[in-house]
Order: C-alpha cells, then sequence, then structure tokens
C-alpha cells in the first residue's frame, strides 16, 4: 500500500538560492528571477528561467537543485532525477544540500513505485542528517509497507521530535497505536473511551482486541458517520483528546462504537438490498474468501465492513450462498480429481433426481448404502459422485446402475451392466427404498 505522502523540498530551493552571495551578477539576477516566479507559482516560467540560469554556469548547484525541484512540481520525475543526480556531482563532500537531495530522490523513486531504491536514498540522506524530517518520514512508510509497522512507528516519533506538526507522521503514528502501544498506553486509551473501568490495572488480550476494533473504527470515520445519523450526537458516544493543544481529536466512546456497529449493521442490510440480494439471503453473505461477513448479532465484520463500502461504490465484493469462492472451488476440483480415480463419476442434478425417482430412496439412504458421494462445496452448493468401479458388490453399484440406464436413453452403447441387488427387488415388484421414508426396504 502506498501513502501520500508531501515532500519537504518546496521550500528548499529558496533556501539555497538565499545562502549565497551572489551580488548583482547576471547568474545571481537570474536566480532570484526564477525564485519569484517560483513562489509565485508560475512553475512553467521558472522553469524556463532556471534553465537561462543554468546555461550561465553548468555546474551550478543551486540551479540544478532549484530544476529539480520545480521539475517535481511539474511531476517531471525522469527530469528532476536527472538535475539531482547533476547537482550531486558538482556539490562539495561539505554541501548542506546532501541530504536535502539524496531526499529528493527517495521520493522521486518513492513515486515511481521503486520502494528499494527509494528506500536507499532515504538513508543515505539520512547518513548526512539525522533529522531530514522528509527521509525519516519516507523511510517509515515504506517500512511500514514492508510490513514492520512497529519500527515505523519509531522512526515516526524520531520525526515527530524533530517536527511535531508533521501532518503525514502524527497521522500515521495515530493509525499505529494498536501496534506499538505499551499495555499501560493501551489501558490508558480504553479508560479514555470509556471501555475499562477507572480503577483497571492491567491489560487482557480482549481488552487490547476491543481498543484494535474501536481505533479501526475511528480511522474509518466512525465519529463523522454517527454525526451524520444523529443530531444532535449522543454526548456519551464521542469524546475529544487533547483539548486546546494542536492535536485535538475525537475518539468513540465504547457506548459510540456499539452504537456505530448497530447503525452500519443496518444501513448494510438495505444497501445490499438496493444491489439486488434477497433479504434472507443477507446474513448468508461471504467475502471473497468464503468467510460470513455479518457476525451473530447483525453486525459486520471488518472484511464486511469493506464488502459493504464497495457496495456502496456499486461494486459486488461478496458471494451470496449459492456462490463458491475460489478456494472452495479449487478444493472441489481437487477432491472430485481424488474421487475419479478411486472409480467415482460426477453426475447432474437431473440424474441425481432421477435415481432419488427410480429408487425411492433419500439422499442420506443412496450416500450411506449405494454408493452415492456428496461433495459439499459452500453452504447451499453441492456436487454429486457415483461409484462405477468394476467389482464394486451390487448393492454400492445400485447408484451407477441407475444412472448408467439413463444415460443410455441418451447412448444406447452405454448399456448399463445387470445388477443382482436391483433385479431382487424389481422381480417382486418393488423399488429398492420405501417411498414413506426413503429407506432402504
Amino acid at each position: 500500500m502506498h501513502y501520500v505522502k508531501k515532500s519537504l523540498w518546496i521550500n528548499l530551493p529558496v533556501l539555497c538560492l538565499c545562502a549565497a552571495a551572489y551580488g548583482q551578477s547576471p547568474l545571481s539576477a537570474c536566480l532570484e528571477q526564477g525564485k519569484k516566479e517560483f513562489a509565485g507559482k508560475d512553475y512553467v516560467r521558472a522553469r524556463s528561467t532556471f534553465e537561462r540560469c543554468l546555461k550561465m554556469d553548468q555546474m551550478n548547484v543551486d540551479a540544478l537543485l532549484s530544476l529539480g525541484g520545480v521539475s517535481m512540481t511539474l511531476e517531471d520525475l525522469p527530469a528532476a532525477r536527472g538535475y539531482f543526480l547533476n547537482a550531486l556531482k558538482h556539490m562539495q563532500r561539505s554541501s548542506p544540500y546532501l541530504s536535502y537531495t539524496y531526499s529528493m530522490l527517495g521520493d522521486i523513486a518513492f513515486k515511481q513505485h521503486q520502494n528499494k531504491t527509494a528506500l536507499a536514498y532515504y538513508e543515505r540522506s539520512l547518513s548526512f542528517s539525522e533529522s531530514n524530517v522528509n527521509s525519516l518520514v519516507g523511510k517509515a512508510i515504506i517500512i511500514e509497507a514492508g510490513g514492520d509497522p512497529k519500527s515505523a512507528a519509531q522512526i515516526y516519533q524520531t520525526a515527530l521530535a524533530v517536527e511535531p506538526l508533521n501532518v503525514v507522521a502524527r497521522k500515521r503514528l495515530i493509525a499505529l497505536e494498536p501496534v506499538y502501544f505499551t499495555d499501560d498506553e493501551t489501558l490508558e486509551a480504553l479508560k479514555q473511551r470509556y471501555a475499562a473501568m477507572p480503577d483497571q490495572k492491567t491489560v487482557s488480550e480482549r481488552d487490547k482486541d476491543l481498543f484494535s476494533k474501536i481505533h479501526s473504527a475511528e480511522q474509518r470515520g466512525g465519529a463523522a458517520y454517527l454525526k451524520e445519523k444523529y443530531s444532535p450526537l449522543p454526548s456519551d458516544y464521542t469524546v475529544k483528546l487533547f483539548k486546546d493543544t494542536g492535536f485535538e481529536r475525537e475518539v468513540l466512546t465504547l457506548a459510540g462504537y456499539n452504537a456505530l456497529q448497530k447503525q452500519i449493521g443496518q444501513d448494510a442490510i438495505a444497501v445490499f438490498q438496493k444491489a439486488g440480494v434477497r433479504l434472507q439471503d443477507v446474513f448468508e453473505l461471504r467475502n471473497m474468501r468464503g468467510e460470513k461477513i455479518f457476525l451473530p448479532d447483525s453486525t459486520l465484520t471488518d472484511d464486511g465492513f469493506f464488502v459493504y463500502n464497495e457496495a456502496l461504490q456499486g461494486r459486488k465484493a461478496f458471494l451470496l450462498p449459492n456462490e463458491s469462492s475460489r478456494q472452495e472451488q479449487d478444493i472441489a476440483s481437487s477432491r472430485a480429481q481424488t474421487l475419479e480415480k478411486s472409480g467415482y463419476t460426477e453426475i447432474s442434478r437431473e440424474e441425481l433426481a432421477w435415481l432419488k425417482t427410480n429408487t425411492n430412496c433419500s439422499e442420506d439412504t443412496l450416500r450411506q448404502s449405494l454408493g452415492l458421494y456428496i461433495l459439499p462445496i459452500n453452504q447451499t452448493e453441492k456436487r454429486y459422485f457415483v461409484y462405477n468401479k468394476s467389482g464394486a458388490s451390487a448393492q454400492r453399484g445400485v447408484a451407477w446402475y441407475y444412472v448408467a440406464k439413463m444415460r443410455s436413453r441418451r447412448d444406447p452403447s452405454l448399456r448399463p451392466k445387470s445388477n443382482a441387488y436391483v433385479q431382487e427387488y424389481e422381480s417382486l415388484g418393488y423399488k429398492v427404498c420405501s417411498s414413506a421414508s426413503g429407506e432402504l426396504l
């Protein structure tokens, strides 16, 4: 998953232009003009001006960095990369812009989804300046996406220690709270949400799971969702943390979380019905992996919330009771191959109905005694097989005898072999099973 990250580079070309004293030389005047155009957001003209400046001095680092910056703004990433790499060639080892330049190269690689390359650039940037917030945040995002959220959280904390108002680092750190919070911090968070008793001293795994669920609902905009449904919002549904600071945030109380889950569940029912799902099938819906999306209390699972959101966008991400997931189909296909190798032949529902009619037997009797095998695929869908291996007992071959008899109507060459078990009953004028019970006579 790639997160949007704003670079810090925007102000840096201005800084580097102000750092050197050029006097009133043509190059200085050119760079000052480009700086003003950039500040006025006339990026195309600024790039043209900086290109003119570079012609005056092909090795001028300020001109190269400024062209790299304006090219990034114009989303010309290949050009930006070229300018930054060229600037490195002419930069002294003591230059204060080394960390910045490598950080920008990291941003370019990141935007091109080259995370491994981006990470190397960010780490190179940090080797010159450990406090480069842009590189810290970029490195953390890549590490988080790579599956190490705890390490990412530590880096976000480092970034915030340098720049407390960094929006990206703070949002990501908040999103990772269930991952890196200590037990004491988790307990305090639950108390803030009125989800733990004030005198509670320890936190259990169940408590941690509850905090994770409430926190996840908050991250999905749960408070805003409730405000849309309730006017006014009950005062005990949310609480504000860090009041009167620059970091104030609104979180759900336990009561608010429970109300949210019920409300979303009710809304989801209506949305799924609108998508064509029958009411009696709504609570049997499953995600594409075959897992039910409704809990017994009619609220949605976490995956169910995703399925609901997809339905809101007009996209079907659920399976009806009679639909199979890819995994279920693969398992059934593998099992079917094993059955066929063991002497079973798959039959159709039409053939199964013929079998039941001509034997009077129930599915259970056919399965238990007469050679029928039922392969379940999901809650409602099944596949049917009958045993046809030569040498089987007459009783176990009953199902295949009747199926072959039906198939011979379409293809006379498939004349079934006689079956002593069936013949014995037919000679007495009986079918194999009782029409009343479906069991063997």
